[in-house]
């Protein structure tokens, strides 16, 4: 029922929404709970073009997800509430993630490898990347202070939002502010 009501009011607000400040009113208004947490910029911010390692051992960008909305989170393996919250992100990607959506997770730090599969193994989670940013290069170029902390990236890759701290990404408040943007604000 709070999901209604949320998209509804997102429904009347957009349809008097005819500039990014206002899109950003209507995308606050749908935060609830954790997502209270989540700041949407007043305009999108660049972000780093530094690389990070794929599981396979491949150099990627942020810029390899443009054409879609991102949920990027940065983690690490010990991290207390990134164990947390890991598997709601999890459940995001499940539910939300496609061609228009992608939940995004990087080990920024010290994390070996097979103790990132074994945090991953440990809670359930496994349609998730495993990417790694080990000498944090990433992750200081985004001002990445703490942990664990996730962004949100537009589909021009462009940084919309950041979320300090762990958060429900599976509430209903974190998908109707995905629904909302990957519906075309």
């Amino acid at each position: 029922m709070r999901l209604l009501r949320q998209i509804v009011l997102y429904t009347a607000l957009a349809l008097g929404a005819n500039t990014a400040l206002a899109d950003t009113a209507a995308l606050e208004a749908l935060r609830d709970g954790d997502m209270k947490k989540l700041n949407f910029h007043s305009e999108p911010q660049p972000v780093s073009a530094q690389p990070f390692t794929t599981w396979e051992g491949q150099e990627g960008r942020l810029a390899d997800y443009a054409g879609k909305y991102i949920v990027l989170n940065f983690w690490a393996t010990w991290c207390a509430p990134c164990r947390k919250e890991m598997p709601q992100l999890s459940q995001l990607q499940a539910e939300m993630g496609g061609d228009a959506f992608e939940v995004v997770t990087i080990a920024t730090g010290r994390n070996p490898p097979q103790a990132m599969q074994r945090f991953f193994d440990e809670i359930g989670v496994d349609n998730l990347p495993l990417h790694m940013d080990p000498k944090q290069q990433l992750a200081r170029d985004m001002a990445i202070l703490g942990l664990p902390i996730t962004v949100i990236l537009n589909p021009e890759g462009m940084e919309i939002a950041r979320l300090r701290g762990d958060a429900d990404w599976s509430s209903d408040s974190a998908k109707a502010i995905i629904a909302a943007l990957v519906s075309g604000m």
